[in-house]
């Protein structure tokens, strides 16, 4: 089992960090370039790049009142959310159907019922 892991690309867990410009201030975010390989498709299914797609995040976190102290780790569990909502065919595969058109309360219902019955 550990093989499939292991032996994955060692370029996959290196960091890099970006500097992004939030309300006119800029800021770094250092995540595993696999995370970013994540964002970068998120972002491209909304027809958006990265940076757009994390003020996007970061202004829509803000208004639902959560707690982004830490920031980075908000984006990684976004990452990992997206992959296991394709597993489970919440989010279609097919990366041309943009995110904004899926039904997201019906999403996030049928989410919760799955988490509650596990």
């Amino acid at each position: 089992m550990c093989k499939l892991f292991i032996s994955a690309d060692p370029a996959l867990w290196d960091s890099s960090t970006r500097s992004l410009r939030i309300n006119d201030m800029v800021t770094s975010v250092r995540l595993e370039n696999y995370f970013w390989h994540v964002l970068t498709e998120i972002a491209r299914r909304d027809e958006m790049n990265v940076p757009q797609l994390v003020t996007k995040l970061y202004h829509e976190a803000l208004d639902n009142g959560h707690d982004i102290n830490n920031f980075t780790s908000f984006l990684r569990v976004c990452a990992m959310r997206y992959l296991r909502l394709q597993l489970a065919g919440e989010i279609p595969r097919r990366t041309d159907i943009p995110i904004r058109t899926l039904d997201a309360g019906a999403i996030l219902k049928r989410e919760r019922n799955t988490l509650h019955h596990s």
